[in-house]
């Protein structure tokens, strides 16, 4: 998508953190701009700064990404009032930290739910729609714990990954029809996600974790407050987008852990000759995948 003035897009979670820095880049390029929050407290100080870009038009929906029939509404109420959603971007995200062991069962179904599950929402709310006109783009907000795992983000860790295997997949099935899609792999944003426990629905209540006020407070103020703005993390992502690229990585403080991994994984792959049948049906395969992606 090179030319975004004058199209719409609609941001999940798009009042605080990644999601708001997208979103004011977005409007800074000219887009009608809808954005989802759960909290109206959230919603007032995002509108503040959103209204403030020069020529702003922006709205603001209520919506829990989780529940589907929510998500269907605020899709036909956004096409109706503001016209197609040429960019999706599936950003609302919740994070839990603590050691596997301990979690809930609500712990698992409150972050999948909307880490993953709200993706998947989007995905069945908004794609179709993308793929019956021929145009659009989706951004699914995943996170370097795609990629990087540790001991402390299991349950957001999975969800994530889950994110990216639905968009890497995503991406040969929207090829052919003109619409463009990206993962977003951000590493530490300063963002509000330490927040996160406010907006957690009573369903999901009986956590395996004690979080805290302090516990909140030690997350934003030495670990999150070290994080790369919103703003730019949003004005990296908004310009992949135009460029067309699949894999957006905002950090660059990454490589070493790439390369540990990539040498990792080729490292564990067995050596010798695979018997010729299979290798030809992987070739053919490979073959297939590199057409799906360049149907012209």
């Amino acid at each position: 998508m090179k030319e975004l003035d004058g199209k719409v897009a609609f941001v999940t979670g798009g009042v605080s953190g990644i999601g708001l820095g997208i979103a004011k880049t977005l409007l800074d390029e000219g887009m009608t701009v809808a954005v989802s929050y759960m909290r109206e407290a959230h919603r007032d100080m995002a509108m503040e700064v959103l209204r403030s870009v020069p020529g702003a038009n922006v709205h603001a929906f209520k919506l829990d990404v989780t529940d589907r029939q929510n998500m269907q509404a605020v899709a036909d109420e956004i096409e109706r009032d503001l016209g197609p959603v040429d960019l999706l971007c599936n950003n609302a995200g919740v994070n839990i930290f603590g050691p596997m062991d301990s979690a809930s069962f609500d712990d698992w179904d409150w972050v999948l739910d909307v880490n993953l599950g709200g993706t998947i929402n989007g995905t069945v709310c908004f794609v179709p729609r993308m793929r019956d006109r021929r145009r659009g783009h989706v951004v699914n907000v995943g996170s370097m714990a795609c990629f990087i795992s540790g001991p402390h983000a299991g349950v957001y860790t999975t969800a994530k990954a889950g994110v990216r295997g639905l968009t890497e997949c995503l991406r040969y099935s929207l090829a052919r029809h003109n619409v463009g899609v990206s993962l977003l792999c951000p590493g530490l944003t300063d963002s509000n996600i330490h927040q996160a426990e406010q907006n957690r629905p009573g369903k999901y209540a009986r956590s395996g974790y004690e979080p805290t006020a302090e516990a909140a407070l030690h997350l934003k103020s030495d670990v999150l407050s070290l994080g790369m703005s919103p703003e730019e993390v949003g004005r990296k992502t908004v310009d992949a987008v135009k460029r067309g690229d699949f894999y957006i990585f905002t950090h660059p403080e990454f490589h070493e852990d790439m390369h540990e991994l990539c040498s990792a994984i080729l490292g564990a792959l067995p050596d010798g000759e695979a018997e010729p049948q299979r290798a030809a049906f992987e070739q053919s395969r490979r073959e297939r995948y590199r057409r799906a992606l360049n149907p012209d």
